[in-house]
């Protein structure tokens, strides 16, 4: 395939690869937790709705380690993220089992299927507040970081009213931000664990993945799992490699353009 200026193509997980904007948002070890935490939580589910999916990399990073026959369904605001999205499932051959939709998260009883239930959702929503950080210059960056349409309370609220009983809704946040804990809480969500990233050891966790599961489900929340991302030394941790390994994604390069 041809791919112009602003695109590279990346590996992804195992044999799967990814279109991205060479100055846009790219794929990071938010994605890949939340892919991981996911389908630790419900690894045999054959349906998986993605919210704000973007360009696709927390979908097709949990695609990848859940059954051949598992369907995606998508849901992606910005035009140019969905148009990488479709061609990076039309790269990989799985154009058959993904549906990449093109409009606002909170309209998603519009866009999806009336009733539709899913057993595993996901979402990676913005962290940051308009107001409150940096804004970028680059408009498909700046929505994936910034609050601009919605926030994690709206993910929780579109998650809960699409969860099936037994089901199972994944997502991260910003580790420290109250919102993290309190969003699924306000839609009638149960956190049912969370795993803390910390990406240099002896510092704070960055990032949290939380799984959800529907508040009527009597599962116990289990305790807080905490993954170091490098040693003090600036190495890569024992748990983190074994993490990359089990999403087979390398771990001692950055990814690199392909054409």
């Amino acid at each position: 395939m041809s791919l112009n200026e602003a695109e590279t193509l990346d590996r992804l997980v195992g044999d799967w690869k990814i279109l991205q904007l060479a100055r846009g948002h790219r794929f990071s070890t938010d994605d890949l937790t939340t892919a991981w935490m996911a389908t630790r939580a419900r690894p045999e589910a054959d349906d998986l709705l993605d919210l704000g999916c973007g360009i696709g990399s927390v979908g097709y990073a949990a695609l990848a380690k859940l059954p051949t026959t598992t369907t995606l369904t998508g849901i992606e605001a910005q035009e140019v993220s969905v148009g990488l999205a479709r061609r990076t499932a039309g790269i990989n051959g799985i154009a058959g089992r993904v549906n990449i939709l093109q409009g606002d998260l909170r309209d998603a009883d519009s866009l999806l299927e009336p009733g539709r239930k899913w057993p595993l959702i996901t979402g990676s929503p913005p962290y940051i507040p308009v107001g409150k950080g940096v804004m970028s210059p680059v408009p498909q960056r700046a929505a994936c970081r910034m609050e601009l349409r919605g926030d994690v309370f709206d993910y929780a609220r579109i998650a809960a009213s699409r969860l099936a009983p037994g089901g199972r809704f994944a997502f991260v946040m910003a580790a420290a931000d109250p919102r993290t804990e309190a969003a699924p809480v306000a839609a009638g969500l149960r956190v049912v664990s969370r795993l803390d990233v910390v990406f240099r050891e002896g510092r704070t966790p960055l990032i949290a993945v939380l799984v959800c599961a529907n508040s009527d489900e009597p599962t116990q929340r289990a305790p807080t799992e905490t993954l170091v991302v490098r040693g003090a030394d600036g190495a890569w941790t024992d748990p983190y490699l074994a993490f990359r390994e089990s999403m087979r994604t390398p771990a001692f390069t950055a990814p690199s353009a392909e054409t």
